[in-house]
């Protein structure tokens, strides 16, 4: 005996559908931004530490070669008020035996002292992280020649509250979403469900009670309108059947010579009857089906984490070269009040601040561009008249035009166009989609500047734009050749693919165009798209 299948309901699975997206969504999104904004906010510390280890160790140059340890405990004094810096030791080179020994100290206020680090000093040369400190050492170079050593130990406790903070606002937040998914999912299940429900019991009421003149109401729902519609079809046809069968019993009655006739023949027409329940009933089935397909592609949670990672990425190193370049500005301004500003302090912070104004700059431009790329996607290319456009001249403007992209990889582009091929098209979209296939030939198929080759066969035939490109690249993974035209799909995440750009020319050949495109999949020397265009007149 087979074993019975488990039941479930709309209502569970649409609930429990929406609410796994989303804890996945949320938290994998939480946990990479908290990882990512933990390793920025250690390394702005690390930074930060590493400047002031800079700091002491240029003050202490004059210090040390005087042996002037009151003026430099007076100075060491004034790192009270930094509360990142818990002990500092500065080593100085002995005469004699040429190895580093204790100069002075300063041990923050409720902070003890540490061991000599005279043995570790190469050792620590890279800053070591323990769960609690940050421990670094800093020679002290005058005139080329190391006078001694500065030894620096900052505290985490303000980057761990930080940290547990972080984790429990993300928790707070990850629940507040949870709640507020979990009572708009149950608002749409009953939008959905309440319906089915309504005619799952008048279907009940018609098994039990024969009440076949009872109708199913209409739903703002279209699939289930049509459903009601079939079932209300289906309702009036078993009605006027039993009708007509009730009728053939008072004529049997009456017509008792010819009862035999009479049978089959209210048979026969009872087993179309019959027949065509049967067929109502799978249509029902059917478009059942055909609801709950439909409400699981609903989902849009994979399109809105790309676009978060994509936009929040270069925004957030954005933020960061700002944060630092005013961290820098600020030492600086203390730097000038206090009359201890020195020119390799001004030449550092300018050679810093350009660093700062560059990283901000470039990422700003990334996020601006990502953005534009996304509008071209979502902008329709249907405003644009179609002219006259000459392919070989369009081509060869294309390539004058990218001729510094390609100049990275240096490829050899191959054109097989008839010169005087000139068709009624628009011109904007022709030109987005072969710069576009270019580009991600440069970007994804070609590894090295030799050797690499794009092939563009360009043939009319009818009143058909027949268009062959091809590289002799890498070619496509396997891993996304079925979704090659999805959006946001890329195997360069984080080197200078967002994953558009395919999309964007499947989207100006197919809406712009009213064309098609494919993927060679049988294309084994690279990667071969197949684009065929209807065209008006062709000259």
């Amino acid at each position: 005996m087979t074993k019975q299948a488990s039941k479930t309901s709309i209502r569970k699975v649409l609930i429990s559908a929406v609410m796994l997206v989303t804890a996945l969504c949320l938290s994998l999104s939480i946990s990479i931004s908290t990882y990512l904004d933990i390793k920025e906010q250690r390394l702005l510390i690390i930074n930060k530490l590493d400047m002031i280890a800079e700091i002491v160790s240029f003050n202490a140059q004059i210090t040390l070669i005087f042996e002037d340890r009151k003026t430099e405990e007076k100075r060491l004094k004034s790192f009270k008020a930094v509360d990142l810096v818990k002990n500092i030791h500065i080593y100085d080179i002995d005469d004699v035996t040429n190895k580093p020994v204790f100069f002075t100290s300063y041990n923050a206020s409720k902070t003890p002292p540490v061991p000599l680090k005279v043995n570790s000093i190469e050792e620590l040369k890279v800053p070591r992280i323990t769960a609690d400190y940050i421990e670094l050492i800093k020679p002290v170079i005058y005139e080329d020649k190391v006078e001694g050593y500065v030894y620096i130990r900052g505290g985490l406790e303000r980057l761990n509250e930080y940290i547990n903070t972080k984790i429990l606002v993300d928790i707070s937040l990850t629940l507040i979403v949870l709640l507020l998914v979990l009572l708009v999912a149950r608002g749409i299940q009953r939008r959905i469900a309440r319906p089915i429900e309504e005619l799952s019991i008048l279907l009940q009421d018609v098994s039990k009670n024969h009440n076949y003149s009872t109708r199913a109401s209409g739903s703002h729902i279209e699939e289930i309108n049509i459903l009601a519609s079939s079932l209300n079809v289906m309702l009036t046809r078993t009605q006027n059947q039993i009708e007509r069968h009730q009728a053939d019993k008072l004529e049997i009655k009456k017509l008792n010579q010819s009862l035999e006739e009479k049978v089959n023949q209210r048979t026969i027409a009872l087993r179309e009857a019959n027949q065509e329940l049967l067929n109502t009933l799978e249509r029902m089935h059917q478009y059942q089906n055909q609801i709950v397909e439909n409400e699981k592609m609903a989902s849009l949670g994979q399109m809105v984490a790309g676009v978060a990672h994509e936009v929040n990425t270069p925004i957030g190193l954005g933020v960061t070269g700002s944060t630092l370049l005013r961290d820098k500005l600020a030492d600086i301004k203390s730097a000038f009040e206090q009359k201890s500003l020195t020119s390799k302090q001004l030449e550092r912070f300018i050679s810093d601040g350009i660093e700062n104004l560059d990283l901000i700059y470039r990422n700003l431009n990334r996020a601006a561009d990502l953005i534009s790329s996304f509008k071209r996607v979502a902008v329709s290319q249907d405003l644009e008249l179609s002219s006259d456009v000459n392919l070989a001249v369009l081509l060869d403007n294309i390539i004058k035009a990218m001729k510094p992209e390609l100049a990275i990889k240096i490829p050899k582009i191959n054109i097989d166009c008839a010169d005087d091929l000139v068709i009624s098209s628009k011109a904007g979209p022709l030109q987005q989609i072969f710069e576009q296939l270019i580009s991600n030939s440069l970007l994804h198929g070609f590894n090295d500047p030799q050797g690499n080759e794009i092939y563009i066969k360009i043939k009319q035939e009818n009143n058909q734009l027949n268009i062959n490109y091809s590289d002799n690249g890498c070619g496509v993974s396997s891993v996304i050749k079925k979704r090659i035209f999805d959006p946001f799909v890329t195997t360069r995440r984080g080197e200078g693919g967002s994953g558009l750009g395919m999309h964007l020319v499947y989207n100006l050949i197919t809406q712009a165009l009213h064309g098609n495109i494919s993927l060679d999949e049988t294309y084994k020397d690279g990667a071969r798209f197949i684009l065929t265009l209807p065209l008006g007149e062709v000259n």
